[in-house]
């Protein structure tokens, strides 16, 4: 006969077999969901579009136009011209990051300062973006830059050599896309992630991104292509793009290149950082696109 303790220890190994069972079973079922919620909520999480356009303003006159896209609905844009020389002087063409739009204060500041600077500004919105209509994805974003850049060419009748092309954040990776497959005179990429796959990795490193996500953005397939001078941006302090990917991309990006580090962490460096917009300034002067 066995004795009542065997039984005893028997029976309590099969309960702890049995728990742990169930605890795999609760994880993969955890981690499953999570992937799922992962993918559903891509859209969302890579872009956050929902913000509405708001009620701010650039103190520089400006006008609002409708620009017809390559593909999908049309694009809100805001044209901001120099007081003076404004068909001689360059344009910039600058592309917002996520979690904004075109009437976000810091996107302002931007247009106010490289104005102030004698540039030419097209400010355009995103599908899905500030009360525009559809849903944003890469390919989508990047056919709307390709919009607005047809829109200065065949519209306004812009030299490509007039044309710099600045991105900001994911704005970068939209304008890295657009610059490889266009002519402009530079480009300006501040706090420039190499690939958005990457930035995703880090901040979700159990789970297999690169095999999850449809909007990849990496940059650092295309910036060999762009073939003018780019002055790359980045904050030591960047948390949300960690510097190290910025350099990255540089150091994948062909001559003529110029790296500069600025103060502020990734939103607010061209507020806070009395030698940003000099570094802009010094950048496009170089280039005999400024006096």
């Amino acid at each position: 006969m066995v004795p009542s303790f065997v039984t005893m220890a028997i029976a309590r190994i099969t309960l702890i077999r049995r728990a742990l069972a169930g605890v795999g079973i609760v994880a993969i079922v955890a981690y499953l969901g999570a992937i799922v919620y992962l993918v559903t909520q891509e859209t969302a999480i890579v872009f956050s579009p929902g913000r509405p356009l708001g009620e701010l303003r650039p103190k520089t006159p400006f006008e609002q136009v409708w620009v017809d896209g390559t593909t999908g609905p049309r694009q809100l844009a805001w044209v901001m011209r120099t007081a003076t020389d404004s068909e001689t002087r360059p344009w910039v063409l600058y592309l917002h990051g996520n979690g904004a739009n075109i009437a976000t204060r810091m996107n302002i500041l931007h247009y106010e300062r490289l104005w102030q600077l004698g540039l030419n500004v097209l400010a355009p919105e995103y599908r899905g973006f500030g009360g525009v209509e559809g849903v944003p994805s890469e390919a989508g974003l990047n056919a709307d830059a390709r919009g607005s850049y047809e829109y200065l060419r065949q519209q306004l009748h812009v030299d490509p050599r007039r044309i710099v092309i600045y991105g900001w954040s994911l704005g970068s990776a939209v304008a890295v896309d657009l610059a490889s497959n266009v002519d402009e005179a530079a480009v300006i990429l501040e706090g420039a992630p190499a690939s958005l796959v990457a930035i995703g990795q880090r901040r979700y490193p159990y789970f297999p991104i690169r095999l999850l996500i449809r909007n990849p953005f990496e940059s650092i397939m295309k910036i060999d292509k762009v073939r003018s001078p780019v002055l790359f941006l980045h904050s030591p302090e960047d948390v949300i793009i960690p510097i190290d990917e910025g350099r990255r991309l540089f150091d994948a990006a062909t001559q003529p290149k110029h790296w500069v580090e600025v103060a502020g962490g990734h939103v607010y460096a061209a507020e806070k950082d009395p030698g940003f917009f000099k570094a802009v300034r010094a950048f496009l002067q170089s280039h005999r696109l400024l006096p």
